[in-house]
C-alpha cells in the first residue's frame, strides 16, 4: 500500500482544490435557487426563446421553476464539466508522470510488479473520484436543505450517480492512454473531457447528429433526460463501461510490457 499512500499525499492539493471549487459553485447555484423561483416564468420565457441554445443543454424539457429542473441544468453542468475535467485529468496524469520525473527507475528497480503498480494507481484515481462525489453530494444535499426546499431524493441520486459513472469512463480512458505516454500531458485529458462535453451538445443540438451522444460519456448525463423519465440510460453506461474496461485493458497490456526510461 506505500504506492497508494504516496498517490495520495502527493494528489491531495489537487483533490481539494476541485472537490472544494465544484462543491462551492454548486452550493452558490442552490443559494441562488430561491430568488430565480421568484422569477420562473420570466426565466422559462427567456429560455424558450433561445432556439438551439436552449436544445443544446436540455432548457426546452426542464422548467427552472423547479428545483429539480433547476439543478440539472446549474448544478449539472458544474458537476459535469468540473468532475470531468478532474478525472481526465488523474487519469492521464497517474504513470505518465513518473517517466517525466524521472521517478519510473526508482519505483520499478524495487521488489514490486508492474501489475501492482497499475492496481494501486488506478485505485488511488478511482478513490479521488469517489470521495469527490461523495463530498459534493452531501454539500448538495445540506444546501438544498439550508435553503428550505423539499430534497428530490430520486433525482438526485440518478444525476449524481450518472455523473459518477461518467467520471470512472473518463478516467479509466485517460488511464489507458497514459500507459502510452512518456511525458505527463494533462492537455491530451483535459480535451478529451472538453471534446466529450462538445460532442454532446451537438448531439442534442440536431437528429442527425443524435448518435454522438453514444461516443461520448456525457450523453447518459443530460439532465432533461433524467428528469424526465427518472432512470438512467443503462444502454449507454453499459457501452461507456465497455469503453472504461478497454482503457484499464490497455494499461495493463501496454505498461507490463513498456520499456521505461529512466
Amino acid at each position: 500500500m506505500t504506492i497508494w499512500k504516496h498517490e495520495l499525499r502527493q494528489g491531495r492539493m489537487n483533490f481539494l482544490i476541485w472537490t472544494a471549487a465544484i462543491g462551492a459553485l454548486m452550493a452558490v447555484c442552490i443559494a441562488l435557487f430561491p430568488q430565480m423561483k421568484r422569477q420562473a416564468e420570466d426565466l422559462t420565457a427567456g429560455f424558450a426563446s433561445m432556439g438551439a441554445f436552449t436544445a443544446a443543454f436540455g432548457m426546452d424539457r426542464l422548467n427552472f421553476g423547479t428545483l429539480t429542473g433547476f439543478y440539472g441544468v446549474e448544478c449539472g453542468n458544474i458537476l459535469g464539466l468540473g468532475g470531468g475535467l478532474f478525472a481526465a485529468m488523474i487519469g492521464v496524469n497517474i504513470l505518465s508522470k513518473e517517466e517525466q520525473a524521472h521517478t519510473a527507475e526508482f519505483l520499478l528497480t524495487h521488489p514490486i510488479r508492474r501489475s501492482r503498480v497499475l492496481t494501486e494507481k488506478l485505485a488511488v484515481v478511482l478513490f479521488q473520484i469517489l470521495t469527490m462525489n461523495a463530498l459534493i453530494y452531501l454539500l448538495a444535499v445540506l444546501s438544498i436543505w439550508t435553503i428550505g426546499e423539499i430534497i428530490p431524493w430520486k433525482e438526485l441520486n440518478l444525476i449524481h450517480l450518472a455523473f459518477l459513472a461518467m467520471q470512472v469512463e473518463l478516467a479509466c480512458i485517460c488511464f489507458g492512454i497514459s500507459a502510452f505516454l512518456r511525458r505527463s500531458s494533462v492537455g491530451i485529458g483535459l480535451g478529451l473531457a472538453a471534446i466529450s462535453y462538445f460532442l454532446n451538445i451537438l448531439g442534442n443540438l440536431s437528429e442527425n447528429a443524435r448518435f454522438l451522444k453514444w461516443l461520448t460519456p456525457f450523453g447518459y448525463t443530460e439532465a432533461a433526460d433524467i428528469m424526465t423519465d427518472l432512470r438512467l440510460d443503462t444502454g449507454m453506461i453499459a457501452l461507456g463501461m465497455v469503453f472504461a474496461l478497454l482503457g484499464v485493458a490497455a494499461a495493463y497490456w501496454k505498461y507490463t510490457k513498456k520499456d521505461i526510461h529512466a
